[in-house]
């Protein structure tokens, strides 16, 4: 399944400052069995009405409680999560 979280900033948040280390938390849930792929994806277009960022994971529908247990998704929360002015979660099966 595809398991994309999309997220927009808060006011102030450097959308270009913050996609590399978004990416490097990111990439670190490939060490999760039932994980194959990772894609981090800034939006092309800076308008209020536009989402920042979404991030695809690629996985098995069973992996699914492992992220959500994992570090990276917990390191996400920590140091996102208030940076966050509206999120989105959706999955899709493949």
């Amino acid at each position: 399944m595809k398991h994309y979280i999309i997220a927009k900033w808060n006011e102030g948040v450097d959308r270009q400052a913050v996609l590399a280390p978004v990416k490097e938390i990111f990439d670190r849930t490939l060490e999760i069995p039932g994980i194959h792929g990772v894609n981090v994806i800034p939006c092309c277009i800076d308008r209020p009405n536009r989402y920042d960022i979404m991030i695809e994971i690629d996985m098995d529908p069973e992996a699914l409680p492992a992220y959500d247990a994992s570090a990276p998704h917990k390191e996400w929360k920590a140091r996102y999560g208030e940076h966050i002015a509206a999120k989105t979660i959706f999955d899709r099966a493949d």
